[in-house]
């Protein structure tokens, strides 16, 4: 079925159903990602610890009972694993004033992944903008696997929304890939009237 015949609902969760849904987003995320299988229940976890995150928001997509895609961030702050991992890489290679003034109010966009599918029709950077719709920060920030060129839809979404380097490949441990920081500022273009 094509996707322009389809009915995409967007739908914003509640912390409790995000958990209850979580083993279904996560399925999303491993085949985005390409990600093996077997890290399924850790990721699970990890994203139901997400929930109690300050400013924790998430949306998903859906076509009849399917969820084609997910998106869900909350408020960064000093001492959750990826704002650590992102200061010491900072430090690391040298933190600015710029930097400062990110880190010192932005939402985390722990997560963005839509079906391989169903990518390329205006998913992803529907999800983004519903979600960072009246965010309590001043930037979002995220980070997305390197790519020779920038030559993905990833980095073509984000760099449409805004989306400037805060740090370049960056290694997080268990991950073979090096990743992009992005930050934008908010509120996002065309998010203001939403």
């Amino acid at each position: 079925m094509a996707v322009t015949c389809m009915k995409i609902e967007y739908r914003r969760l509640s912390p409790q159903e995000f958990s209850l849904l979580a083993p279904d987003l996560v399925s999303i995320y491993l085949r985005a990602m390409d990600y093996p299988a077997n890290i399924a229940n850790s990721r699970i976890n990890s994203w139901r610890r997400d929930i109690f995150h300050p400013g924790f928001s998430a949306i998903i997509a859906v076509v009849g009972d399917t969820i084609i895609g997910v998106a869900y961030g909350f408020l960064g702050h000093r001492g959750y694993w990826w704002d650590n991992h992102l200061r010491a890489f900072l430090e690391q290679a040298g933190t600015t004033a710029e930097h400062h003034e990110k880190l010192a109010s932005y939402v985390e966009l722990a997560e963005l992944h839509v079906l391989p599918q169903m990518q390329g029709h205006g998913v992803g950077k529907h999800l983004l903008t519903q979600l960072a719709w009246n965010l309590p920060a001043d930037y979002l920030l995220l980070s997305t696997p390197e790519v020779a060129g920038e030559a993905n839809r990833a980095f073509g979404l984000y760099r449409s929304l805004g989306f400037r380097d805060v740090a370049r490949h960056v290694h997080y441990p268990g991950d073979r890939r090096d990743y992009a920081i992005l930050a934008a500022p908010l509120p996002l273009p065309g998010t203001e009237t939403q």
